[in-house]
């Protein structure tokens, strides 16, 4: 048997309620030649049932069952399980749409010199209720540049070489709920990658989400992900390599405060609260935070994205003075990367200030 062009790998842990529209929606991609790995790591609900069901049906698919262990080490046995050329990510609570591997495919067959692309996606909720698109730079250094603060790639959009995932050594596991941040940033030390602009993936959010529940382990990670980034820019030795568990005091050790910690779990609450729907929650956490004192020790983009966040949940309040002013404040500090959110806040301001000075009609 051929081996095949695409592998795709989904991981699997107690995730019975959306599983099976996610195995359906790659089963039903346009493009055929892949294999399907799904990877339980220690399931008790009807998770094994479910795929095994599927797998019974459709031959490309191969379940591989694991002890319980940690995101990352679960991803790594899939994703060196991996036969074809490339490997797809795939997430169990997400909808591929049906093009989704052709488009992406296609995409790195025509341009060798990138070894990753990602995609646009439309965020849904539990019950699958339109959310919003969101889109991501799609040009290389836009997305790298973009990787100091934010996610320009969403992962289970990514298509990757399987060279690739191999040379950099696929996640670390103690990067636990950020192994793809961690992932993405020794990628582009090395390597070139893109997005389409296309919707890919239906993205779905929900509560039960990793995000959700694990928050504050997760901004450890990230900032972690971040220092041991800037460890290799220096040509110093990334000690993350050794390390098994990120903690505070690791992070201290390494001249990360205990205020920077909290700045980073504040920012990185609110903003899944927001993402969550909470909007009323992320707001006064929002007007609280800046005013605590670890805020005193925030960069200014830190503080520019929390304003920005404020003003966004304003505006959703129809509360549009005050959507503007920290709009405004957001601009101030830090116009460069927050011009082109401010726009449509700009161009409100705009059409408030012509009305109010357009004469009126006799």
């Amino acid at each position: 048997m051929n081996e095949p062009l695409v592998s795709v790998v989904m991981v699997v842990c107690n995730v019975d309620a959306f599983l099976a529209k996610s195995i359906e929606s790659i089963l039903g991609q346009t493009f055929i030649d892949f294999e399907f790995i799904i990877v339980d790591f220690g399931s008790t609900d009807q998770t094994k049932a479910i795929v095994s069901s599927y797998a019974a049906k459709d031959s490309r698919i191969k379940l591989h069952e694991i002890p319980n262990c940690g995101l990352a080490a679960a991803r790594n046995a899939g994703g060196f399980l991996a036969q074809g050329r490339y490997i797809a990510i795939m997430d169990a609570d997400d909808i591929s749409l049906p093009n989704r591997l052709q488009l992406q495919f296609d995409f790195l067959e025509k341009h060798p010199d990138i070894c990753l692309v990602g995609g646009a996606t439309e965020w849904i909720d539990a019950t699958g209720r339109a959310l919003g698109i969101h889109r991501f730079p799609t040009e290389d250094h836009k997305i790298n540049s973009t990787l100091a603060v934010e996610f320009p790639l969403c992962h289970p959009t990514v298509l990757i070489r399987t060279q690739t995932f191999v040379l950099v050594g696929g996640y670390r596991e103690a990067f636990v709920y950020g192994e793809d941040y961690d992932l993405w940033l020794r990628i582009v030390e090395q390597f070139r990658c893109a997005n389409l602009s296309q919707v890919v993936l239906k993205y779905r959010n929900h509560p039960h989400q990793v995000q959700s529940r694990k928050s504050r382990q997760q901004t450890l990670c990230l900032i972690a992900a971040r220092a041991s980034a800037s460890l290799r820019r220096s040509g110093k030795p990334d000690l993350f390599s050794s390390i098994k568990e990120i903690t505070p005091d690791v992070l201290a050790a390494l001249g990360v405060t205990s205020a920077k910690q909290h700045v980073a779990a504040d920012r990185d609450w609110i903003r899944a609260m927001y993402e969550a729907g909470d909007y009323v929650t992320a707001l006064n956490a929002a007007t609280k935070v800046l005013h605590s004192s670890d805020w005193e020790y925030a960069e200014r983009w830190e503080i520019a994205s929390m304003r920005l966040t404020i003003a966004r949940l304003y505006w959703r309040e129809g509360r549009f003075a005050k959507s503007f002013l920290n709009a405004a404040h957001a601009f101030i500090a830090q116009p460069t990367m927050l011009a082109r959110p401010l726009k449509p806040f700009l161009r409100w301001f705009r059409f408030r200030w012509e009305m109010s000075v357009r004469p009126q009609r006799p």
